[in-house]
């Protein structure tokens, strides 16, 4: 029996096992690094173990310091999560021979699915159906192709090539990324299937034998190669469901399979199926399986279990139960090509929450966090903050549920993919089960923030008036008077605030009453001034406005930190600067120069001072959150200075190249 279980792992999955772990009885260790002393899956492990380093090198892929952390915590068992080393055959092996229990399948079969080139030879004698895949370049012939990591998955490491052209410099990059992820760059190439379907199985095996199927999984929707949206179960027909689970099983049996594992398959539009690989742990996406099986099955609890020898209870073949939709909510900059976002997270609440990391009937919202209020969130490691669960009794009412959910919710702090989750969920064809794993490159509508761009102005008013409203509240005298009053009372008030699209400047003008007498908004976009007489004041204060707009009473929650205001309001939310009245003189940046879009490190410099560039050219390329960022030449020119060299670290806003006209 496990008694004390070491999760070799950070963030949401720790917690997750964690939860089990609570449930069951066992005592829980977590070990991190110094970047993690205080997340949120530190504060619930019974004992925690310092890494001493923040870079995953240092810390989460050391195998002697997690071992030694067992033995001086008094685990008992190692949950490996997912990421990380979780599919390391090398670890399981050296936990195993350390006299501890692995919660995982045994090394060889690790070792065996690992390697995806040879497990597309192995599955493939079992009648497991294969695309085809060639691992030298020259071989290649046929276009479009996808280059795809050997030795790791999650989109790290995998490049689509239309034209024989790019197909060198693109399985040089991959193999640099796949080194940096997984460390091995060995990449393959497998033929790309245009509008092809990502769905997988998910199965489980124990040491007596017996592998079962656990229903399919739908997860098409992908940015960055990515899933970004699961589902369960997934949408396919009756005859597509019994091949898949009969392809799934046949692969769990080729390799003896022992504990939770996941068959990743491609569907082609005709139908066709065919094996992408085999992840030999537990998946993110696993909380729509666990709520849509017929048990409500906790798949960490069958891990722990079968890791202690016991084995499968008899599998039910009822009906699955409802629909259930996970969604990735990750930290994320919109406005800067999708880059992954850092900073803190001044609030983070999602309203209608039924439960955290467990079982929620008939239907309800599960969340699955690795940060709270609070949380830094850093450059070193993924750019997932949670998954956002909806369970109901059909789709279209999953989809609704968890719509809602997401955009009432308030994230400040930290940019995220909020708002493109919401539109996707949102969008006639995703309601109509017309996806694929082009979906979001055919349907550019959906990276627009949910809040207009029309009611922007509205929205700034009701950060100006809970600000008059704060410092009336704080004022040491005359409190009782109205915000801004005085003697003329044709003299205005004005605040100014950096949005997402520029500079916003709000004047408002109250009367004797304290109502509001006039407004207006201008914007560095000239998309016009806003209508003084369709909005009325209901009620001001620091932290909340209600507006009279156009005969529709509108509700605005306010949040200030620092200069920072956060507005949540009925058609979404607003991250603006408030900008000071006096400002102080800034040092000026040299014309030409590119900045840090976020922290990181240049992993290679392109181009030397003194050359000639074209716009578009490929400078630096910058590494941040295990994933490559080319930094691209603005516009033809020279390059002037390089003042940040290949291994260099860099915070965001720092000078990585400049480029200077050519004469």
């Amino acid at each position: 029996m496990i008694t004390r279980l070491l999760v070799a792992n950070r963030g949401e999955i720790a917690r997750r096992v964690f939860a089990s772990c609570r449930a069951m009885g066992v005592q829980t260790v977590a070990v991190h690094s110094d970047a993690d002393a205080d997340a949120p899956f530190v504060a619930e492990a019974d004992q925690a173990v310092r890494l001493p380093g923040n870079t995953p090198a240092e810390t989460y892929l050391r195998v002697d310091l997690i071992l030694d952390a067992a033995r001086r915590s008094g685990a008992d068992a190692v949950h490996p999560g997912y990421g990380f080393l979780a599919e390391s055959a090398d670890f399981a092996a050296a936990v195993t021979d350390a006299g501890l229990t692995w919660v995982g399948p045994p090394a060889k079969v690790i070792a065996a699915m690992g390697d995806k080139l040879a497990a597309k030879a192995l599955l493939a004698e079992a009648g497991v159906p294969m695309l085809p895949s060639w691992t030298d370049p020259d071989q290649v012939t046929d276009f479009p192709v996808l280059v795809k990591a050997s030795a790791g998955g999650g989109g790290r490491g995998m490049r689509i090539v239309r034209d024989a052209a790019e197909l060198a410099e693109a399985v040089a990059s991959a193999r640099r990324e796949a080194a940096s992820a997984f460390g091995d760059g060995t990449v393959f190439i497998e033929r790309y299937v245009e509008r092809g379907r990502h769905v997988e199985v998910q199965i489980l095996g124990d040491t007596h034998g017996t592998v079962q199927v656990l229903g399919v999984r739908e997860c098409s929707i992908q940015r960055r190669h990515q899933k970004i949206i699961e589902e369960a179960p997934g949408l396919v027909p009756t005859d597509v469901r019994e091949r898949l689970h009969e392809a799934a099983e046949a692969a769990g049996r080729a390799v003896d399979y022992v504990g939770a594992g996941t068959v990743e398959f491609l569907l082609t539009p005709d139908g066709a199926v065919h094996f992408l690989e085999m992840n030999t742990r537990l998946q993110v996406e696993h909380p729509v399986t666990e709520l849509t099986t017929p048990d409500g099955l906790d798949l960490v609890r069958m891990q722990m279990r079968v890791a202690e020898g016991e084995p499968l209870p008899a599998q039910h073949h009822a009906p699955t139960r409802g629909h259930a939709i996970e969604v990735r909510l990750c930290a994320e900059e919109p406005a800067q090509g999708w880059r992954p976002a850092t900073g803190t997270l001044h609030r983070f609440h999602l309203p209608g929450v039924d439960r955290e990391f467990g079982p929620i009937q008939p239907a309800g919202l599960r969340l699955d966090s690795g940060v709270a209020a609070g949380s830094v969130v850093g450059v070193h490691y993924d750019s997932l903050l949670a998954k956002v669960i909806a369970l109901a009794p059909t789709r279209s009412e999953a989809i609704r549920a968890l719509a809602g959910g997401l955009a009432r919710a308030e994230l400040h702090g930290v940019a995220t993919n909020r708002d493109l989750l919401v539109r996707v969920l949102r969008s006639p064809e995703f309601a109509a089960g017309e996806i694929d794993t082009g979906f979001l490159d055919r349907h550019p509508e959906v990276f627009a923030p949910l809040l207009p761009a029309d009611q922007l102005p509205v929205t700034a008013l009701a950060a100006a008036l809970a600000g008059a409203a704060r410092r009336r509240s704080t004022a040491p005298v005359l409190a009782v008077l109205p915000s801004g009053w005085r003697n003329v009372p044709a003299v205005g008030q004005v605040s100014r605030f950096t949005g997402p699209d520029g500079e916003v400047e709000v004047r408002y003008r109250f009367d004797r009453t304290g109502g509001l007498a006039e407004w207006s908004v201008e914007r560095d976009t000239d998309e016009g001034v806003a209508d003084p007489s369709t909005v009325e004041l209901v009620e001001a204060t620091p932290d909340r406005v209600v507006l009279d707009v156009d005969g529709v009473r509108r509700s605005y929650r306010v949040h200030r930190v620092g200069s920072e205001v956060f507005v949540d309001g009925p058609d979404g939310a607003a991250s603006l600067v408030e900008l000071p009245r006096l400002p102080l003189p800034t040092a000026e940046l040299a014309a030409g120069s590119l900045l840090a879009p976020l922290p990181g490190a240049v992993t290679r410099v392109h181009v030397e001072v003194g050359q000639r560039v074209a716009a578009g050219d490929l400078l630096l390329t910058l590494e941040a959150m295990k994933l490559e960022h080319p930094v691209l030449a603005p516009t033809d020119g020279v390059v002037a200075e390089l003042p940040v060299p290949a291994g260099g670290q860099v915070r965001t806003g720092v000078v990585l190249a400049v480029i200077g006209k050519d004469h």
